[in-house]
């Protein structure tokens, strides 16, 4: 059987970020250290006034590091691989999360964004499940399976940290087709089945919701709501391709759009797939309290198979990030000398 690779702590991943920032610091840094030195002198004269200089050792020093900081980074995500699959027998239900990702969803009355702070909560929640499937699905104008039923709860985590308000590019709130699809999406098992709607609410389908929600109550699938933001509302942020906020949406009339949340209508919702409704607030989104009602629900057998034998391949990056630390220490300023025996960063006539 083929190894499964996965990363323990796929979140340290994100660290690799600065790899390319140290590279534009670095090009940056050499530019400026060239137009310094052609104010005194041309730059082809360099080699004769600072003999000691050498380019190629440098860039060859900083390439050096960066591999240093990429090995250590994946050693903190500790790459893992598994061979041993089992089938293992759980007790637990399957539960949809729908997660509304149009752009009023990036309004910050809940802090640090209604979006984010959802996406904090579900990561929580899914720390702490046992046995249940978890799938989640993203809608805005359409809606899309982001993450089939699955009990890998360290993909769905994986999962959960790409999405974000550009994964749908057409605006809108389809919350009876994120409900329709989910219905779709679970399996024939008969075993019982809940889907989580979190939502401001802003619906413009008037009631389909609502009566998808019904249709889903009479297949014994629970539907449950979570209102995120407050009833003051809050302006919608705007934000250019580097992520960086340019101001807030505004109506044709040049005003500023204040988003507000919609509690009558996840309410209509919640009590028509026979499930409850919470509103969120800064210190609690309402997703365990949900769930705990969720765990309430009678439980089936449920088979997976999964690895339950992995390995830790982390002393490997450990090792590589050593080798590249020795190889900068023996290139450092003190070591020129025997440098030079080799001609190793000499260029060749």
């Amino acid at each position: 059987m083929e190894n499964v690779l996965r990363f323990e702590h796929p979140e340290y991943l994100y660290g690799l970020i600065i790899i390319p920032l140290m590279i534009l610091i670095y090009v940056a840094f050499r530019l400026g250290q060239k137009r310094r030195f052609e104010r005194f002198a041309h730059i082809g004269m360099r080699e004769n006034l600072v003999p000691s200089y050498s380019t190629r050792r440098a860039n060859f020093k900083f390439v050096i590091f960066l591999l240093i900081i990429a090995c250590s980074i994946l050693a903190l995500a500790n790459l893992q691989s598994g061979s041993k699959m089992e089938e293992v027998k759980r007790e637990g239900i399957d539960l949809y999360l729908a997660v509304d990702v149009s752009n009023s969803m990036n309004a910050e009355d809940i802090v640090p964004s209604r979006l984010e702070r959802s996406k904090q909560a579900i990561n929580k929640l899914i720390s702490e499940m046992k046995g249940d499937r978890i799938g989640v699905i993203v809608f805005a104008d359409k809606a899309f399976v982001q993450l089939p039923i699955t009990t890998d709860y360290t993909a769905a985590k994986m999962f959960l940290s790409t999405v974000n308000t550009s994964l749908v590019a057409s605006q809108g709130t389809a919350i009876a087709e994120a409900i329709n699809l989910a219905v779709k999406s679970f399996s024939d098992e008969e075993h019982s089945k809940a889907i989580v709607i979190i939502s401001d609410g802003e619906d413009h389908e008037n009631d389909a919701a609502v009566k998808a929600a019904q249709e889903a109550a009479k297949k014994g699938i629970r539907i449950y709501t979570i209102g995120m933001g407050l009833a003051e509302g809050a302006p919608i942020p705007e934000y250019n391709k580097y992520g960086q906020q340019t101001g807030y949406r505004k109506d044709k009339n040049g005003n500023t759009i204040i988003t507000r949340l919609d509690e009558q209508m996840l309410q209509k919702i919640a009590a028509a797939g026979n499930g409850i409704y919470v509103r969120a607030s800064n210190s609690n989104v309402g997703l365990e309290k949900i769930y705990n009602d969720i765990e309430k629900l009678d439980k089936a057998e449920i088979e997976a198979k999964v690895f339950t034998d992995y390995e830790d391949q982390f002393q490997w990056f450990v090792g590589l990030a050593l080798i590249f630390l020795l190889i900068e220490i023996l290139f450092s300023t003190g070591k020129r000398e025997w440098e030079r025996r080799f001609n190793i960063f000499e260029k060749k006539s």
